[in-house]
C-alpha cells in the first residue's frame, strides 16, 4: 500500500496549493477549486468594519463624560468602604471642576452642562456640592443631571443601598 501524499497543485500566479482542492462536477470532470477571497469581497469587509468603527466612536465619544463622574462616584464609594472612612466627591460648577477630595479633580467638559438636583436645596448649578460616601454604604446627596445637545444622563445615587444608577 501507498503512503497517502496531499495532492499538490499549480494556482493562478505562480503559487502552489497542497491538499486535495479538486471536485467532480455534474459532468463527471475535476476541476480545481479556487481558494481565498477575491479583492472585492476583502474591500466590502474592509468598508463595513470601518463603517461600524467609525459609528461606535460617535457613539462612545457622547458616553464618556458621565462614564468618568460615574467612575469618580464608584471609587469613592469603593474607597469609604474599604478604608472605613467617609469620602468626599466635590462638584465645582463654578470652576467646571469635580473629584474626590485628596485625590486630585478633574475637567468638566464645555460642552457639558450639569446640575445637581438635591432632596433638600431643590436644583443647584452654582458653587460646590458635595456627595458625601460612609463606610457603611450610604450616600448624601442628590441626582446628577448632565446632558449637551444631543442627549441627558441622570447619575442617581440611592440613599440607602448606596448604589449608583445611570438613566
Amino acid at each position: 500500500m501507498r503512503p497517502y501524499r496531499p495532492a499538490v497543485t499549480a494556482c493562478f500566479g505562480g503559487s502552489f496549493r497542497v491538499g486535495n482542492n479538486s471536485r467532480k462536477s455534474a459532468g463527471g470532470d475535476i476541476r480545481a477549486k479556487d481558494a481565498g477571497f477575491t479583492l472585492l469581497e476583502l474591500i466590502i469587509v474592509l468598508f463595513l468594519m470601518t463603517l461600524i468603527l467609525g459609528m461606535s466612536t460617535l457613539f462612545f465619544a457622547n458616553v464618556l463624560p458621565s462614564n468618568r463622574l460615574n467612575a469618580t462616584i464608584r471609587e469613592a464609594r469603593s474607597l469609604a468602604r474599604i478604608n472605613g472612612v467617609s469620602q468626599v466627591v466635590t462638584i465645582d460648577f463654578d470652576s467646571g471642576q469635580y473629584g474626590i477630595e485628596g485625590r486630585g479633580s478633574r475637567e468638566i467638559p464645555s460642552d457639558i452642562s450639569i446640575k445637581v438636583i438635591d432632596p433638600a436645596a431643590g436644583e443647584v448649578r452654582q458653587g460646590k456640592y458635595q456627595f458625601i460616601f460612609h463606610p457603611s454604604g450610604g450616600i448624601e446627596g442628590g441626582t446628577i443631571v448632565l446632558w449637551n445637545t444631543k442627549k441627558v444622563i441622570a447619575i442617581e445615587p440611592d440613599p440607602v443601598a448606596g448604589s449608583v444608577v445611570i438613566k
